[in-house]
C-alpha cells in the first residue's frame, strides 16, 4: 500500500527548520562582574538589577544542614 499524503524530505526539513535551539545569552553582573544568564539572578553574588535578591550565606547554611540531616538518617 502506498502512502498517499507522504511528506517529502524537503517538506519535513522545512517544518523542522524552526526547531533549532538558540545559544544561551550571557551578561556581566554589575555588582561582582561575573557572567550570568540574561534576565536571571547572579549565582555568584545573589543580585539582580543591582539589588540583593538572594542571601547566599543563608542558602549555603541551609543546604549544609539539610545534607547533615540526610547523613544522620542513613
Amino acid at each position: 500500500m502506498v502512502n498517499r499524503m507522504r511528506s517529502t524530505r524537503s517538506h519535513t526539513g522545512n517544518r523542522r527548520s524552526h526547531h533549532a535551539l538558540d545559544a544561551a545569552r550571557f551578561s556581566k553582573c554589575s555588582n561582582c562582574g561575573a557572567m550570568h544568564q540574561a534576565h536571571r539572578v547572579c549565582m555568584n553574588c545573589g543580585s539582580y538589577n543591582g539589588k540583593k535578591v538572594i542571601d547566599l550565606a543563608t542558602k549555603a547554611a541551609r543546604k549544609a544542614a539539610k545534607a547533615k540531616k540526610a547523613e544522620n538518617v542513613r
